[in-house]
């Protein structure tokens, strides 16, 4: 279940809640019991490699097809 950012504008904490997609923006009050509260935008951070090797050059310089580098202009 995705996990939503808030803060509250009555008391400036931020807090999350687990909800699923379909409740994303319905109301949410604070732990501390106020009303006034704002859904923040989130961030999503992705790291990693890449499964798949980055293609080799191809042979005799030529560039990725078409007519600037395929060589079909005279």
């Amino acid at each position: 279940m995705p996990r939503y950012e808030y803060r509250c504008r009555t008391c400036g904490d931020t807090f999350e809640l687990s909800r699923p997609m379909a409740e994303s923006a319905a109301p949410a009050a604070c732990p501390a019991g106020h009303d006034d509260t704002v859904k923040l935008l989130s961030t999503v951070a992705v790291g990693g490699t890449s499964a798949a090797p980055a293609p080799a050059p191809r042979a005799g310089g030529g560039g990725g097809g078409g007519c600037c580098g395929g060589g079909c202009c005279g």
